[in-house]
């Protein structure tokens, strides 16, 4: 476990340090007129997972957290177990994002990782996989005016509802 902590800790580190000075082609900051560059959410996002790999490192060296001092092993068969489960989900909602749009990706995920993960209630699951999205629809499309993946044709009369909304 200890050694999983801090060896995780370093990897998202280097990785946050990459995604930031790649984001450095685009402008980090905010362009009059226009709102924030292209590179401003991944940038300050990863400016903020570094600063919490620092944090878990601070907390690895002092001791302070239950991994720092265990000596067992880092993953158990129930840990592989929901690796695989989630890290399935992910690959799933990525995979959809092409076919039913980011939001009807979103969508799908919630519930399946609600519902069958989390094994919470079909109210919960379908208020949360419904109202997300939209929210989502309007701060991106909406608010940021930034668009998303669309997905296949079929998808387009939901999105000409939710822009008729917006505009």
């Amino acid at each position: 476990m200890r050694q999983g902590e801090i060896s995780l800790a370093g990897l998202l580190a280097l990785f946050s340090l990459y995604l930031m000075w790649k984001s450095t082609e685009l402008p980090i900051g905010f362009i009059r007129g226009q709102g924030p560059g292209g590179g401003f959410w991944p940038f300050w996002l990863s400016v903020g997972m570094l600063l919490s790999c620092g944090a878990i490192a601070w907390n690895w060296w002092r001791g302070k957290s239950p991994a720092s001092v265990s000596d067992e092993p880092l993953m158990d068969a129930f840990g592989w177990r929901t690796v695989l489960l989630v890290g399935g989900g992910v690959v799933g909602f990525v995979a959809l994002i092409s076919i039913v749009s980011m939001y009807g990706a979103v969508a799908v995920f919630l519930v399946y990782y609600m519902r069958f993960l989390g094994r919470h209630s079909w109210l919960l699951t379908l208020t949360m996989a419904l109202l997300l999205p939209i929210g989502l629809f309007f701060f991106f499309e909406g608010a940021m005016q930034i668009s998303m993946p669309q997905g296949l044709p079929f998808t387009q009369p939901f999105f000409d509802v939710m822009y008729d909304i917006i505009y």
